[in-house]
């Protein structure tokens, strides 16, 4: 299948970016000002990534639709996220995207990555035709993306989410339940302030660390 099919979507998981309510573990050393910037920036670099690649593309806001952003509603289809915790909330956006039974391959990423790419997205979908599943293992221990052909629950389920566990125990669960995956290559989320290069913030902020 190539990756020009209405069958194949992306959903994008991304905070609505309100003013201390973003980066807050970058924001204990940076303030909050900084952090909105570099939230700002990232949803940027996710947007540019994302928007001329040939899919179904589905935008899952963290607390409301915003009409009036720089996300193309004629691009993205604007959603809201649903669920008690983000296992919940990714389980319940991978049901929803598959519930009209036009989707055969789904893949979800955050806004957290400055180095996604096309290409990596283009390779993710490229696996699921010979993998079950497809991660993208991140530095912390985490993923930066998952992508699978069916909802399984079970990959959401009895997670520590945001801790160096998620992708080992995700890994595992995959192997329990007989299931393939292929991994991409690791790349960083920018969650603290070491995370993030000086270079990077002086271009966001105009000022080096």
């Amino acid at each position: 299948m190539p990756l020009n099919s209405p069958h194949q979507a992306l959903l994008i998981f991304a905070k609505n970016p309100c003013l201390g309510h973003v980066k807050t573990r970058l924001a204990r050393e940076l303030g909050d000002e900084t952090a909105l910037a570099v939230y700002r920036h990232l949803l940027r670099l996710t947007r540019e990534a994302t928007y001329f690649l040939p899919c179904r593309i589905a935008l899952f806001y963290s607390d409301f639709v915003d009409k009036t952003d720089d996300w193309d509603e004629q691009r993205f289809e604007k959603r809201v996220q649903s669920g008690s915790d983000l296992g919940e909330r990714m389980s319940n956006a991978f049901r929803e995207i598959f519930a009209d039974g036009s989707v055969s391959q789904a893949v979800i990423i955050g806004t957290d990555c400055p180095d996604l790419s096309p290409a990596l997205l283009a390779k993710a979908f490229f696996a699921l035709e010979t993998h079950d599943f497809v991660l993208g293992p991140a530095l912390d221990g985490g993923y930066y993306l998952l992508g699978m052909k069916a909802l399984e629950e079970s990959v959401f389920q009895k997670k520590t989410w945001s801790t160096d566990t998620v992708l080992r125990d995700t890994r595992d669960d995959l192997q329990a339940l007989g299931k393939s995956f292929f991994l991409l290559p690791t790349l960083r989320d920018v969650d603290t302030p070491a995370d993030l290069p000086a270079e990077l913030l002086g271009q966001i902020t105009g000022h080096e660390r």
